[in-house]
């Protein structure tokens, strides 16, 4: 059984993605080629945004809406503890401090409800993650940051295709900052990411940071980086966004099926693990569908004896990584974050899992906690 099966869905789309391909090593525009403007175009339609600027990846994405924010050093930016390290390494890497907020019990994503507490005259930002498939609060976030003057830009790497409210994730603040890695519920065969606004200056300003800071050929009026997106990999995802939205209703029923097979195998013991939570005003994409269990080693390896991968996202939070000693957040100061760290595991998921394979992984999970 794999965890993510992209050689399933190779084969679906196998005629699209080879024709593409091939079109791109035939022009040999290999950087910045036509399909990437057409990529643009049909990722900003999809979310509904006047801007997509397509870039490297989903690290240089944050990079560069911060950038383009003119974050720097002696500025701070509010983000979660509980991510990928690339959440806060964005904000470090612009000379910026990442100040955490701890995570919702049930969502995992930033707690509004502890926001503003932590917002100082030196905050520039709030950069809320939307974690394994599912949008942060959006409406209570932009509200504070709102009240304290502050831009919001969702790290929507994981949610590519979820909603709030009827809204699509990556167009729900100022900026919104996806990833396209393959793993992702729009990924490439490689790195890659994008970026999605309506505000059209910043729309200019983050197209000249992906291309050394230039607005004209040789012309520098600021400094920027090495962000393009590579032709291939706009061939790649322009022909996985045909099938997109099949998948992320695949991923939508799936994702309701595994919490119905696992309440069901664990009914008389309902405590046994913690299911994901999606709020009633969401859509989760499930780039993870993630548990909390005790004993997560013994029931690693239980799993692993049964055939079935796993993988933890995220087993140590940020605020505890060794880089970021220096900013003096010791164990206990996000007691959500680290208890969920201690905790979480992810089943297999995708969109070509089977009821059949469904079945098995819960099976498992069942005879896997102790």
């Amino acid at each position: 059984m794999d965890f993510i099966d992209l050689k399933t869905q190779y084969r679906r789309i196998k005629p699209s993605v080879d024709a593409r391909i091939a079109r791109v090593l035939e022009h040999g525009a290999y950087v910045m080629g036509p399909e990437v403007a057409e990529l643009e175009e049909a990722l900003a339609r999809y979310c509904g945004t006047r801007h997509c600027v397509t870039v490297a990846s989903g690290t240089d994405a944050l990079m560069i809406a911060l950038m383009a924010l003119d974050i720097g050093p002696g500025d701070e930016v509010v983000t979660a503890p509980f991510t990928f390290f690339a959440s806060a390494e964005a904000i470090a890497l612009v000379g910026a401090t990442p100040v955490f907020v701890d995570v919702d019990r049930r969502t995992y994503n930033l707690d509004p409800a502890q926001l503003e507490a932590a917002i100082t005259p030196r905050t520039r930002a709030v950069m809320p993650v939307s974690l394994y498939g599912q949008c942060a609060d959006f409406d209570a976030i932009n509200l504070i940051a709102c009240r304290n003057g502050l831009p919001v830009i969702e790290d929507a790497a994981q949610s590519f295709g979820a909603t709030y409210k009827g809204r699509k994730s990556s167009a729900l603040s100022l900026i919104g900052a996806t990833s396209f890695f393959p793993s992702k519920p729009l990924g490439a065969y490689g790195d890659g990411g994008a970026l999605f606004t309506d505000d059209d200056a910043l729309a200019k300003l983050m197209r000249e940071i992906r291309v050394h800071g230039q607005d004209r050929r040789y012309h520098h009026p600021r400094l920027g980086l090495t962000g393009r997106l590579d032709s291939i990999q706009a061939a790649v995802l322009l022909a996985k966004l045909q099938i997109f939205d099949d998948e992320v209703a695949a991923r939508v029923r799936l994702g309701a099926r595994y919490t119905e097979l696992l309440a069901a195998a664990f009914a008389r013991h309902p405590s046994a693990i913690h299911g994901p939570y999606v709020e009633p005003f969401n859509t989760s994409v499930y780039a993870q569908y993630t548990i909390e269990v005790d004993n997560r080693e013994i029931f690693e390896t239980r799993m692993k004896a049964l055939g079935v991968p796993t993988a933890v996202h995220y087993p140590m939070p940020l605020h505890l990584q060794p880089v970021f000693e220096h900013l003096g957040q010791p164990e206990g100061r996000f007691p959500v974050s680290e208890a969920a760290a201690r905790r979480v595991i992810s089943l297999p998921m995708h969109p070509y899992l089977t009821d059949e394979e469904q079945v098995r992984v819960v099976q498992a999970v069942r005879e896997s906690v102790g």
